[in-house]
C-alpha cells in the first residue's frame, strides 16, 4: 500500500514558497514556506513538514491504541491524542512528544498505561521515527 503527496517549491530557501497536495485531496495547494517552518511560532502562515509529521503521529498512535484497547475488551469511547514534534534548527527533528487522554470505561489506570506504552512502541509512525526520542504522557480523563 502506497500513499502519495506532492510538494512544489519555487524560489530559494528563505524567500521561496511552496504548496503541498495529497493523494486524498485533503491537502490541496496548501502553502508552506521558510517563515511558516522556522519563524512563525503561531503556526498560522502555512503548514510545515513537522506539523504534518505531528498529525501523522497523533493519528496513527490513536488508531493503534484504540485497537489494543478493543482487543483488551475495553474499547475507548474517545481518545484525544496530540503529538508535538520538535525541530532544532541546525540539528533537525529531535523528538515527538505524544499526549493522550482517554475515556475508556472498565479499564484501570495500570492497564491503560500498559496498553498506551505498547501502542507507542508498535504504532507504525513511531517505528518510522526511531531515530528520534518519542515520549508519552497517557492518562484517563
Amino acid at each position: 500500500m502506497d500513499r502519495t503527496a506532492n510538494a512544489v517549491w519555487k524560489g530559494n530557501l528563505k524567500e521561496g514558497k511552496g504548496t503541498l497536495d495529497t493523494q486524498s485531496g485533503t491537502l490541496k495547494g496548501i502553502p508552506y514556506s521558510f517563515s511558516a517552518r522556522f519563524e512563525d511560532e503561531s503556526g498560522k502562515s502555512g503548514t510545515n513538514p513537522e506539523e504534518l509529521i505531528a498529525a501523522a503521529h497523533a493519528g496513527c498512535y490513536a488508531m493503534q491504541f484504540s485497537h489494543f484497547l478493543a482487543e483488551n475488551g475495553t474499547p475507548a469511547d474517545q481518545l484525544d491524542a496530540k503529538a508535538v514534534v520538535t525541530l532544532v534548527p541546525g540539528t533537525g527533528i529531535t523528538g515527538s512528544a505524544l499526549t493522550v487522554v482517554g475515556k475508556v470505561p472498565g479499564i484501570d489506570a495500570a492497564k491503560f498505561q500498559e496498553l498506551a506504552e505498547k501502542a507507542k512502541a508498535e504504532c507504525p509512525v513511531s517505528k518510522a521515527l526511531g531515530a528520534i526520542k518519542v515520549s508519552l504522557d497517557a492518562r484517563l480523563g
